[in-house]
């Protein structure tokens, strides 16, 4: 039971208020959501892409991301990049390009909270995995955005975040400019944060990156992103859409290209994916011996921080 007050009643018609005089006509009002699966009563005292926001952090699957790594498999060191980090430096970009451009901050910030939360361990090596195992024991795909959502349905968030999270990546794209946002800052992030795991791990050199792109996006990462975002913005601004130009674009992709070719398919990366392979298949296996049924692997498998799947994997032999 709600304590009433002056603050709750008054608290959605401020929000409304609020929300007429400083967003976009193009921005998703918070008030207007599309709804639930599930009807429930709002909460007084916060809107619903707010009260969706607490879900996902107070959730298992979002702290469990502080044990998954984006390309390094549960390496030695405190700074290398986790899905909790990502995630964290993603929404913080994505909430600086969403009140540039007087667009919903709450929805954004959902959005990127939730995105990964179905990502399995091992970064895109342990997802590739996952993918492979199902395909061939159950002639089921395994996609991580589909795996977020599977979470944010059982979270029962409002249709817009759920929309943000599984059109992060795809073919599809996000029906509202707040998800358009999440989906090119994930890039901006992870291309930048990965560049600067790779030199701490010895295997990138920053002179090798390609030098066009070096110096028209910069020179570090702070300056890269800080290049994209201004882009991002005035691009979209322009537009009355979330894009980007066509010269500040394209160097990111092909400085997305570079990573793929150096670092996420280079000759270390596939002695991590052998190590994420064999590990999930050891697992996979046992699962589906042990006679657990095609959800509950997934599920399980999917929910598994590095560590405790490296850990699992062994005490099976």
């Amino acid at each position: 039971m709600e304590v009433a007050g002056r603050v709750a009643d008054a608290f959605e018609a401020q929000i409304r208020e609020y929300e007429d005089r400083w967003l976009s006509p193009l921005s998703v009002r918070s008030y207007e959501t599309r709804g639930r699966l599930r009807d429930e009563e709002d909460c007084r005292l916060r809107t619903p892409f707010q009260r969706d926001r607490d879900r996902i952090l107070h959730s298992k699957p979002f702290r469990r991301l502080k044990g998954k790594t984006q390309v390094f498999i549960d390496p030695a060191g405190d700074h290398y990049r986790t899905r909790m980090t990502h995630t964290l430096e993603t929404t913080g970009i994505a909430r600086g390009v969403a009140r540039a451009l007087r667009l919903n901050e709450d929805l954004v910030e959902a959005i990127g909270l939730g995105h990964d939360t179905g990502h399995p361990p091992f970064g895109h090596a342990g997802e590739d995995a996952l993918d492979l195992a199902s395909q061939e024991r159950f002639g089921r795909r395994f996609r991580h955005n589909e795996q977020s959502l599977r979470i944010a349905e059982s979270l029962n968030l409002t249709e817009e975040v759920r929309d943000g999270i599984l059109t992060h990546t795809g073919e599809r794209d996000p029906a509202t400019l707040e998800g358009k946002i999440v989906r090119i800052v994930d890039r901006v992030a992870y291309i930048n944060h990965d560049i600067d795991d790779a030199v701490r791990f010895g295997i990138l050199d920053p002179a090798e990156l390609p030098q066009e792109e070096v110096a028209l996006l910069g020179d570090r990462g702070s300056r890269r992103i800080d290049t994209l975002v201004h882009d991002l913005v005035e691009s979209s601004e322009r537009a009355g859409d979330i894009a980007q130009s066509d010269e500040i674009g394209g160097a990111m992709l092909a400085l997305r290209r570079f990573m793929f070719e150096r670092v996420y398919l280079g000759p270390h990366a596939r002695l991590e994916h052998e190590r994420a392979h064999a590990t999930i298949r050891r697992i996979f296996d046992h699962l589906v011996e042990r006679g657990d049924e095609s959800d509950r692997i997934v599920d399980f498998i999917a929910g598994m921080t590095d560590r405790f799947a490296l850990t699992y994997a062994a005490e099976l032999s």
